[in-house]
């Protein structure tokens, strides 16, 4: 069993940045991929980064080169440093474990970003 929680989320306007944190709990949380989703108002929640057991990281389209994903292992910790922030980005975002994402096996509670233009 993993816990999720984010935090680090708030208003911003666009071009700025903020860092999103993940704090996890439970056991082996390095044996499973980390990820982060999002889902915009009357969207379907969406892939935007993963990060493997091993570092290897995957982004989508919409947010690569802007957006970096990053994991430390001892202190169980996600991160999702958001640069460039567009009024698009506007959504609330989950952070996820799973053993293969895209299919997760934990969710995080979500947290809102809003980005104005």
């Amino acid at each position: 069993q993993v816990q999720l929680v984010e935090s680090g989320g708030g208003l911003v306007q666009a071009g700025g940045s903020l860092r999103l944190s993940c704090a996890a709990s439970g056991r082996t949380f390095s044996s499973y991929a980390m990820g982060w989703f999002r889902q915009a108002p009357g969207k379907e929640r969406e892939f935007v980064a993963a990060i493997t057991r091993i570092y290897v990281t995957s982004y989508a389209d919409s947010v690569k080169g802007r957006f970096t994903i990053s994991r430390d292992n001892p202190n169980m910790m996600l991160y999702l440093q958001m640069n460039s922030l567009k009024p698009e980005d506007t959504a609330v975002y989950y952070c996820a474990a799973g053993r293969s994402l895209p299919a997760v096996d934990y969710w995080g509670q979500g947290i809102q970003v809003t980005v104005s233009s």
